[in-house]
C-alpha cells in the first residue's frame, strides 16, 4: 500500500483527523490537529483512509489516553481520548460549523459549547454486544473501530458511571441464565435510585425470572425479542418504566436553554414534535401556554397525555402524518432521531401561514441538521448553541433556533 506524510488539519465527524496528499483528503483516526505523521494510505475513489505507522511531531493537545481498551483493544466506543478536553471542545464546536457551512450552505458563526461537568464517568446508560464463545462461554464487551462485528471482553469503561458497569458486571456473571441465542445485546441504564436492564434477542427466554434474581442491583428488566417490541418482563419495588438522560448534567442544561429559547418568543400555541414523554411539553403547557405534544411511542404518550393540563393535548402518531394539521402554531420544537426530521415535515414548517415565530431544532447528529436547514429556506438561523453531551467521544448535541427571514 502507499505511504504519505501528511499533517492533521482539524477533526472530522466521526472524529477522524482529516489531512491532505496529492489532492486527496486523507481521514486518519486517532490523529489531533498538529500532528505530523507517516500514514499509510488505503486510496478510494475520492479520499483515502490513513493508518498511522509512526507520529513524526504530536500535537499540544495530544494526551495519553487512560483506558486500556482504547490504547489495547482499539474500542470504537470513544473516538477523541487522545486529544485534551479544551481540544476536544473545539473539535466539536468545528464539527457543527463545517456541516451547517459545507452541507446546510448557511453562513454561521462558530458556535458556543456549554462542557461537560464530568469528562469521565458520566455515562448514565453502557449498552454492550455479547456473543457466545465456540465451546461455550461469552465475549461482552464493545467494538474495535475498525472490527465493527468483533467484540472484545470489556474489564471497564472510564466514561461510565461506576453504578451502571458494577451493575454490568453482575449481568455477565448471570451469563448462564442468557436467553438461548449464539448474539445477544443489552444495556444498563441508571436513572435516579432506579437500574433498568434491557435485553435485546433471541425469541424464547425460559430463565428470566432466574437471570434477574442473579442481578440483585436491577430495579427492572426489559426484553425486546427479534424482530418483537420491547416490553417489561420484572420489576422490583414498582420500579419506574422510564429512561433517563445519559449525561444527566449536560441532558438538564440542554433542556433548559430549549425551554428559555421557546419562552423567549412569548407563544400561546406551541407544537413539540417528537415530543418523548412530555419533559419540555409540560412545563410549557402548565405555564398557560396551548401545548400539542406529538409522539409516536404509544406509551410516552399516554405518560405525557396524564400530565398535560386542561387545553393541552399530546398525540400518538408520528410526526410527518400529523404535522401539518396542528399548524400554525406560535412556536414549534423539533427534537428527531438521528435521521432528522421527514421531508414531509419540512414542507409543512416552509408552507405553513403565518410562519411560527420560531423552529427550534435539537439536533444528535449536525450532519442531518445541516440537511434539513437546506428543506426551510424561508428561516435563518438565529442562534447556535453545542453541548457536549459525550465527551472522549465526537458526538455533539446541537440546538438551532430558526426564525423566518423577513420579507
Amino acid at each position: 500500500m502507499k505511504t504519505a506524510e501528511v499533517t492533521i488539519e482539524r477533526v472530522a465527524a466521526g472524529g477522524d483527523g482529516v489531512a491532505r496528499t496529492e489532492g486527496i483528503v486523507v481521514f486518519v483516526p486517532r490523529s489531533a490537529p498538529g500532528d505530523r505523521a507517516r500514514v499509510t494510505l488505503d486510496v478510494r475513489k475520492r479520499f483515502a483512509r490513513g493508518t498511522i505507522d509512526a507520529l513524526i511531531d504530536s500535537s499540544p493537545d495530544r494526551v495519553e489516553p487512560p483506558c486500556e481498551h482504547y490504547r489495547v483493544d482499539r474500542c470504537g466506543g470513544c473516538q477523541l481520548q487522545h486529544m485534551n478536553y479544551t481540544a476536544q471542545l473545539e473539535a466539536k464546536r468545528g464539527i457543527v460549523h463545517d456541516a451547517l457551512s459545507r452541507i446546510g450552505k448557511r453562513a454561521v458563526e462558530l458556535p458556543s459549547i456549554e462542557s461537560s461537568p464530568k469528562a469521565w464517568r458520566y455515562r448514565q446508560k453502557l449498552t454492550l454486544g455479547m456473543k457466545r464463545r465456540r465451546g461455550g462461554g461469552w465475549v461482552i464487551g464493545l467494538h474495535p473501530y475498525d472490527d465493527p462485528v468483533g467484540v472484545f471482553q470489556l474489564n471497564d469503561c472510564p466514561i461510565t458511571d461506576e453504578r451502571v458497569v458494577s451493575v454490568w458486571r453482575e449481568v455477565m456473571a448471570a451469563h448462564e441464565h442468557f436467553p438461548p441465542a449464539d448474539e445477544l445485546r443489552a444495556f444498563v441504564q441508571v436513572a435516579d435510585t432506579c437500574v433498568v436492564v434491557v435485553m435485546e434477542g433471541a425469541n424464547e427466554w425460559p430463565a428470566r425470572a432466574a437471570f434477574f434474581r442473579a442481578v440483585p442491583s436491577a430495579s427492572a428488566l426489559w426484553w425486546k425479542p427479534t424482530n418483537r417490541a420491547r416490553s417489561l418482563v420484572a420489576s422490583r419495588d414498582n420500579a419506574s418504566a422510564s429512561f433517563a438522560q445519559v449525561n444527566r448534567e449536560v441532558g438538564a442544561r440542554l433542556h433548559a436553554y430549549v425551554l428559555e429559547r421557546a419562552r423567549a418568543h412569548k407563544p400561546y400555541l406551541v407544537v413539540d414534535a417528537y415530543s418523548g414523554s412530555g419533559a419540555t411539553a409540560i412545563p410549557l403547557a402548565r405555564e398557560g401556554r396551548r401545548v400539542v405534544a406529538i409522539e409516536a411511542d404509544r406509551e410516552a404518550t399516554a405518560r405525557c397525555a396524564a400530565e398535560l393540563p386542561e387545553g393541552s393535548r399530546a398525540i400518538a402518531a408520528r410526526v410527518e402524518d400529523v404535522i401539518g394539521k396542528n399548524l400554525p402554531a406560535d412556536v414549534v420544537l423539533v427534537n428527531p432521531p438521528r435521521v432528522g426530521i421527514h421531508p414531509t415535515v419540512a414542507e409543512a414548517l416552509q408552507a405553513t401561514a403565518p410562519a411560527p415565530r420560531a423552529v427550534i431544532y435539537v439536533s444528535c447528529d449536525p450532519a442531518t441538521l445541516a440537511r434539513d436547514l437546506t428543506r426551510l429556506p424561508r428561516y435563518r438561523v438565529a442562534s447556535l448553541r453545542a453541548f457536549d453531551m459525550f465527551p472522549q467521544t465526537a458526538h455533539v448535541e446541537t440546538v438551532c433556533e430558526l426564525v423566518p427571514e423577513v420579507a
